[in-house]
């Protein structure tokens, strides 16, 4: 191999490299500390504790355009509650390819008696 063969195929490599690294979908986050769901009165009453897994399809601008239960805490008022405070927060949009996009991201909200 010549030496321009070699450093055009090493360039080549780095260049595929680094597509790869910035190709990749970053998802959106929010703030758990300042968004936070209301314990409903119930389940207060009722000891309830569990945790909810949702995902949330969220904008560029960070707002929420979908949201997806994909596991129950157990307890249908403590899921209902944690989807509709997390859907009214704002997230960091995530990105594709570098860029502010729309992207889906899964959240666990924990809800806990202390």
């Amino acid at each position: 191999m010549t030496k321009t063969t070699f450093r055009l195929c090493a360039a080549l490599i780095v260049a595929a490299s680094a597509n790869v690294a910035f190709a990749a979908d970053v998802p959106a986050v929010f703030d758990a500390k300042s968004c936070k769901a209301d314990y409903p009165k119930a389940s207060l009453m009722n000891e309830e504790q569990g945790v909810v897994t949702m995902a949330f399809l969220v904008s560029a601008e960070g707002k929420v355009l979908e949201a997806k239960l994909d596991k129950t805490s157990g307890f249908k008022s403590l899921d209902k509650a944690a989807m509709s405070a997390i859907s009214a927060c704002k997230f960091k949009p995530g990105s594709k390819d570098g860029r502010p996009d729309s992207t889906w991201t899964k959240v666990e909200y924990n809800w806990t008696l202390s």
